[in-house]
């Protein structure tokens, strides 16, 4: 079994509740952004660091997503008819995305500085790690007014509190999925399991990040982007 990931999930199915009124019509994922729908921005990066599968998992408003992410080459899978959150999401999609560890990234966020796939990579260590998450100093990050989610230990480790926000992006291994009995579960069940045995870590990303969750955030990833292209 490969031990490095070559394989990207993109989590494109939930419900985009805090973006409405945008997503009435639309799912969260094809809302412009800077020209262009916010799930190109993240497949942008998926493309950067996958030589296997990249594949989204679809809910609602399936069809507009599959209309877009076919002809680019992306695999999609429906979740049907309960969506599954993200820890069932991956078990779904692990047929499509193959053995050993995977990139599995939120579609809701613009990234401003290295492609953070790619920095995880390169920080990759599957001897002591069981995950790799892509975390976000508060000044670094717009759109956001949360106290953070993990605190990030000199060794890399991780512990549950205040300090450093989760991006969305992260490598992980998906062994200790299947020992899950729930159908649909948060992959914080996974985090969790990791945390006790100390094999959770994170990185500090260099560049900026901003969370598109809601309409606010266009704007603000909007002057992002304008900002990292000068």
């Amino acid at each position: 079994m490969r031990d490095h990931p070559t394989s990207v999930l993109m989590f494109a199915a939930g419900f985009g509740t805090r973006m409405r009124p945008l997503t009435a019509d639309m799912p969260k994922p094809m809302v412009p952004v800077g020209g262009r729908p916010l799930i190109d921005h993240a497949l942008a990066l998926a493309k950067g660091v996958a030589s296997g599968p990249i594949v989204a998992n679809l809910h609602y408003k399936p069809q507009m997503l599959v209309d877009h992410l076919m002809p680019q080459g992306v695999a999609t899978i429906i979740e049907a008819p309960d969506i599954l959150e993200t820890g069932g999401g991956l078990r779904n999609a692990l047929p499509l995305l193959g053995q050993g560890p995977v990139y599995t990234m939120n579609t809701d966020a613009i990234w401003a500085g290295p492609n953070p796939l790619a920095a995880l990579a390169s920080a990759w260590r599957p001897d002591v790690m069981d995950g790799l998450l892509m975390l976000i100093q508060p000044d670094l990050a717009k759109g956001y007014a949360g106290q953070g989610d993990f605190t990030l230990h000199d060794d890399g480790t991780l512990s549950r509190g205040a300090g450093m926000i989760y991006g969305g992006v992260q490598i992980i291994k998906t062994d200790m999925l299947h020992d899950i009995q729930e159908t649909a579960f948060s992959l914080n069940l996974l985090w969790d399991l990791m945390l006790a045995d100390r094999t959770l870590h994170g990185l500090a990303y260099t560049g900026r990040w901003c969370d598109v969750g809601h309409p606010g955030g266009i704007a603000q990833a909007e002057t992002l982007l304008a900002a990292h292209d000068v």
